[in-house]
């Protein structure tokens, strides 16, 4: 098992870490990925298919893996923020974090006093990070669990530097192809585009200068380690469906050739 609250400390160091990125619902999938030696896997349930008792299982599962598990939030729901955390997620993406206020609401739901508001009742997250004693758990959980604004529209652009400033707040985390399609006005989904390029060294910038971890989804691990150059340092790396969707490819072609 990873230890409590590693992904934290090490990201907060100054290193690298990359991450796998799970849609499917199956723990077993993430767990599977997560086994392959990647130090992080999010469970997507804003486009992905993971409900509440499907994050609970799967959040062990990445745990027992070796890895730190993660979730993204489905939008503006900062019910499950706290819930996920509970049940033992050591990071949060929130998506279409546009403004200071947003980014205030979702600090509030992962935060305990006096950064935010969490309430109390991290059943699930104690005994699988080893903690018997609840005041342990309480004096790290608001430095070892991660908050990662997601920056992905004009609006949040515009207001990136005042979100990055928010107390509690960890990490501004890109989503490129929201950031593509809101920036092309809904035309296009080009993530290599100038605009969008320049929107994404501006977000790494506002996240450096307020003291903050830069990070972006990149779509394979090419992109992961040419983000990881221009100084990303969480960064997540296609997703499990796409891992199925290769293999079987790569396996038919082989059959077929």
């Amino acid at each position: 098992m990873t230890d409590a609250f590693s992904l934290a400390r090490r990201l907060r160091a100054g290193e690298t870490v990359f991450s796998a990125w799970c849609t499917a619902a199956s723990p077993l999938v993430a767990e599977t990925v997560a086994r392959a030696g990647y130090e992080a896997a999010i469970l997507d349930s804003q486009h992905g298919l993971w409900d509440m008792a499907s994050l609970i299982a799967g959040i062990g599962a990445v745990h027992h893996a070796g890895s730190t598990p993660g979730v993204r939030v489905p939008l503006n729901d900062y019910a499950t923020v706290s819930r996920a955390l509970d049940c033992g997620a050591e990071a949060i993406i929130a998506p279409m974090i546009n403004t200071a206020g947003d980014a205030r609401a979702f600090a509030a739901a992962a935060k305990y006093p006096p950064l935010g508001e969490r309430s109390w009742g991290p059943l699930r997250a104690m005994p699988l990070q080893g903690r018997t004693v609840s005041t342990d758990y309480l004096r790290e959980a608001n430095d070892g669990t991660l908050t990662l604004a997601m920056i992905e529209t004009r609006t949040a652009l515009g207001n990136v530097d005042a979100i990055a400033a928010t107390p509690g707040i960890d990490a501004l985390f890109i989503g490129p192809y929201d950031l593509s399609t809101a920036l092309s006005g809904g035309t296009a989904q080009d993530i290599d585009a100038p605009a969008v390029d320049e929107a994404i060294d501006r977000i790494g910038d506002a996240a450096r200068k307020a003291g903050k971890i830069p990070g972006i989804y990149c779509r394979d691990p090419e992109r992961a380690l040419a983000m990881a150059k221009r100084g990303f340092r969480f960064l997540t790396v296609g997703s499990d469906l796409g891992l199925v969707r290769d293999g079987a490819a790569a396996q038919v072609k082989a059959l077929k050739a």
